[in-house]
């Protein structure tokens, strides 16, 4: 059994900081592209940033510069250093990854519970 867990999230004011993590767990061959997505009220989910297993990176134009998203192979984490934080970014954010449970299996997506990211203004 894969699980993802979040953490990191809660109050901050409008110019602040917030760091997320993500960390995969259970019986993981190998973790492939994590990408991070948020929802806020009444609103789609929507693509914050993803990176490869290569490490390549993107993100939404609304994040550009102000986030980093970065991963830790050997502990099978990931994480979102959220900058500048801005009362637009409130939402939950949810941790996504591809994971293959053998060397055989296929690749498949597995989602977090979700934090929640509050910017006060």
């Amino acid at each position: 059994q894969v699980q993802l867990v979040e953490s990191g999230g809660g109050l901050v004011q409008a110019g602040g900081s917030l760091r997320l993590s993500c960390a995969a767990s259970g019986s993981i061959f190998s973790v492939n592209a994590m990408t991070w997505y948020r929802q806020a009220p009444g609103k789609q989910r929507e693509l914050v940033a993803r990176i490869t297993s290569d490490d390549v990176t993107n993100f939404a134009d609304s994040v550009k510069g102000r986030f980093a998203i970065s991963r830790d192979n050997a502990k099978k984490s990931g994480y979102l250093e959220m900058n500048s934080l801005k009362p637009e970014d409130t939402a939950v954010y949810y941790c996504n990854a591809y994971i293959k449970t053998g060397r055989w299996s296929p690749s498949l997506g597995y989602w977090g519970q979700g934090t929640q990211v509050t910017v006060s203004s």
